[in-house]
């Protein structure tokens, strides 16, 4: 007998929020990848769309089951189903994901790397990316000059979204987050020397512009492919068909 979904609508986006792509670093929602939520008196069903057919099939799986995690952790949800379309391993992807057989168990012998090395790689270039945005917005607003970067603590950024965001990277990277910590650090928490600073400076912009410009790149990709769609945008379609609705 199945158990009526109590979530509401705004529990689902929420978890949802959560996930995101690992080379863009930014939400699945905002990015408009999820095509349609559909609620019912017995679970969730989520489908999700990609800008292109032929985008990594990695990533493709790693966002899926991540949005399927992410959902199976809301209260009173019910059975969760992710189906990811319009991909060239949709139907490999799916069947992974409803056997739960993990990423090797979905992709065998194709599997190139854990899915934690993945997420590790992309956690570090996200990092990157966060921390590059926070030195940047400082320089711009003190005297300090490039050859002080490396003295730069976490109580020396101003609180904000960049800072948070920088903090939630660092956590993801188990990195300090010690206000006392130093702010221009590699992947392991190590400081920069100071004489490498620059040099490591200017690499970490070009990660951080890769990825805007990736993002910016996937967005148009996205509105072309789905032009016709009667889902257009980053709003994904909402079908509840629950008789018994949530009272929170």
């Amino acid at each position: 007998m199945s158990v009526p979904a109590i979530c509401t609508e705004g529990d689902i986006l929420e978890a949802l929020s959560t996930v995101v792509d690992p080379e863009l670093d930014e939400a699945i929602t905002d990015l408009g990848f999820v095509r349609s939520v559909t609620i019912e008196d017995g679970g969730v069903t989520v489908h999700l769309r990609l800008p292109t057919a032929f985008c990594s099939p990695n990533f493709a799986y790693l966002m899926a089951s991540d949005a399927l995690d992410a959902l199976r952790r809301v209260e009173g949800i019910g059975e969760v189903r992710i189906f990811l379309d319009d991909h060239h391993d949709s139907d490999k992807i799916n069947a992974g994901l409803a056997a739960n057989a993990g990423y090797v168990g979905t992709f065998g012998s194709e599997a190139e790397k854990s899915l934690h090395e993945l997420r590790r790689t992309f956690r570090a270039k996200a990092h990157t990316a966060a921390m590059e945005r926070c030195v940047e917005a400082y320089l711009k607003r003190s005297d300090v000059g490039t050859n002080e970067i490396y003295r730069l603590t976490l109580s020396d950024l101003p609180p904000g979204n960049e800072k948070a965001a920088l903090l939630r990277r660092r956590l993801d990277l188990g990195l300090s987050i010690c206000t006392a910590s130093r702010v221009f650090v590699d992947d392991k928490g190590q400081r920069i020397p100071p004489e490498s600073v620059p040099i490591r400076l200017r690499f970490a912009k070009s990660v951080r512009i890769s990825m805007e410009g990736n993002a910016h790149f996937c967005r148009g990709l996205l509105a072309t492919r789905y032009a016709d769609s009667e889902s257009v945008g980053t709003t994904p379609r909402i079908i509840d068909r629950r008789t018994t609705r949530s009272s929170r």
